[in-house]
């Protein structure tokens, strides 16, 4: 299947998405001509100067800004060596602190090994982290960035002007040519190769002008609103998050303990309608952002790193401090806070022992011994996964007593698996071209998570010290407070 922003979503169909662009152009745009001025039955009859004039123009307008669309570098961060040094080095402190304060969800980019600033993402395409990334967009071959946006939005516009202009040629001669005929003898009307073109042409600029209308009106409208396409997944996502926790589900923490419970982040970055656009084009002179020659775009300002264009990002205030956009994501935070980076749980172990991931052999009974050990630990934590569903279902059981409490999970929102999760438009992070796996979102490389990330809360309280008293409180006095927040939440 093919999406109209993301492009083809088979393997392998993605390298004729240019050639494709190219031969549609080309069949509407020139093929018509030659098709309305070599058919004199077809009336109202050839185009005339000026009607040949303006699509023409409009054409070399769609491939100027195609080709710069296609061709403009999407932006690339320049770390002094110094800087990479510290970084490399978990020298925490020296990355987080940049304009004079601390940035709340500092991350840092496993593959290019530096720090990832706001807004930007690891593109899978372009191997690099990309400033302010909106998405990969398979149609030019390109990020649509803080640096290629303007240029993806004067094509859109001109392909759009282009395909209306089209439209009137097209149907001037569908209504003269064929309904206004539609009773003279089909000896006397066009001939059968011009009636299958008119159909062929009809189709193409149909399914076009719907797919880029579309297209068009979404991405002005997200840019308007200062968000990228991957922000409105986030923003979107964080909703859902909310809420799943309004509705009383809690996220289990990396101890598998407390649950933590989103807490909401307003979108900082928009500055209302008129800054978003004029930081999104470059200027504020609204002529210039229509050029399809000269018209430029904002350039990231690598002569100064972690200030200017494309490092720091103005807010609006709406939250209590900066930078805290985007919000932590509960069940990657609990991945991330299990240890080892988020590997596998037996890691953790042996970083804590000392022990090598990888395990050597010296002779065949070490490894049968190796074998039988890794039995006894499978067996042991499935044992203990029995137990922890058998104490599950006792609680459970309690729980149905509740008449409410039947009624309220219904109107729960199903569970959400983190990078799996999808928008309503079916999408996920690695459709707009994000390479998920390559992303750690909070921390640096062998430390884990920080602890200064504090948009999170604890399900059952954040203080130790009335965790252990509810230890020491009856089952049925917690579930009689359970109730007692949940009819009050659904008050």
């Amino acid at each position: 299947m093919t999406n109209i922003q993301t492009g083809p979503t088979t393997r392998g169909l993605s390298r004729f998405a240019i050639p494709a662009v190219c031969g549609l152009i080309t069949f509407l745009g020139y093929y018509s001509q030659y098709l309305f001025n070599t058919s004199p039955d077809l009336a109202p009859g050839p185009l005339t100067r000026r009607e040949s004039i303006t699509l023409n123009t409009l054409l070399v307008c769609l491939w100027l800004t195609y080709y710069q669309a296609c061709t403009v570098d999407p932006g690339r961060y320049k770390f002094p060596p110094t800087e990479k040094e510290e970084n490399n080095n978990n020298n925490y402190n020296n990355i987080t602190k940049r304009g004079g304060g601390p940035q709340q969800n500092a991350r840092w980019c496993k593959k290019c090994s530096a720090p990832k600033p706001p807004r930007a993402h690891h593109c899978r395409h372009c191997a690099r982290c990309i400033p302010r990334m909106d998405h990969h967009c398979p149609w030019t071959g390109n990020c649509v960035s803080l640096q290629t946006f303007p240029h993806f939005l004067r094509f859109l516009v001109y392909t759009n002007a282009a395909l209306v202009y089209f439209a009137r040629l097209l149907w001037a001669r569908l209504y003269y040519g064929l309904w206004d005929q539609r009773h003279v003898p089909a000896y006397l009307g066009p001939s059968v190769g011009a009636l299958l073109g008119c159909t062929i042409l009809s189709l193409a600029w149909f399914a076009t002008q719907f797919a880029l209308t579309v297209l068009l009106v979404t991405t002005v409208r997200s840019w308007m609103l200062g968000k990228t396409m991957i922000e409105e997944w986030e923003a979107e996502k964080h909703e859902a998050l909310l809420a799943r926790s309004y509705d009383g589900d809690d996220y289990w923490g990396a101890d598998g303990h407390g649950g933590f419970v989103p807490v909401k982040v307003e979108f900082p970055y928009d500055n209302g309608f008129w800054t978003n656009m004029a930081q999104a084009m470059g200027t504020n002179n609204f002529l210039r952002w229509f050029l399809p020659v000269g018209g430029g775009g904002p350039n990231i300002s690598n002569d100064t790193p972690w200030k200017g264009t494309g490092w720091e990002y103005e807010e609006n205030g709406f939250n209590d401090r900066v930078g805290m956009w985007p919000p932590p994501d509960p069940e990657k935070l609990r991945r991330e806070r299990a240890g080892a980076g988020g590997k596998w749980p037996g890691a953790r172990e042996n970083l804590g022992t000392g022990k090598p991931e990888v395990e050597y052999y010296r002779s065949s009974e070490d490894m049968k011994a190796a074998f039988k050990r890794r039995q006894q630990e499978d067996l042991r934590r499935r044992q203990q996964r029995r137990q922890h569903s058998s104490e599950e279902d006792e609680i459970m059981a309690e729980l149905e007593e509740d008449e409410g409490y039947e009624q309220r999970s219904r109107t729960r929102s199903p569970p959400q698996q983190g990078r799996t999760w999808m928008n309503s438009e079916g999408d996920t992070l690695w459709d707009y071209g994000v390479d998920v796996d390559e992303e750690e979102s909070y921390g640096y490389p062998g430390q884990g998570v920080p602890e200064l990330v504090p948009l999170v809360g604890t399900a059952t309280g954040s203080d130790d010290d009335q965790r252990d008293e509810d230890e020491d409180v009856p089952l049925a006095e917690l579930m009689r407070r359970r109730r007692v927040r949940s009819s009050e939440v659904y008050e």
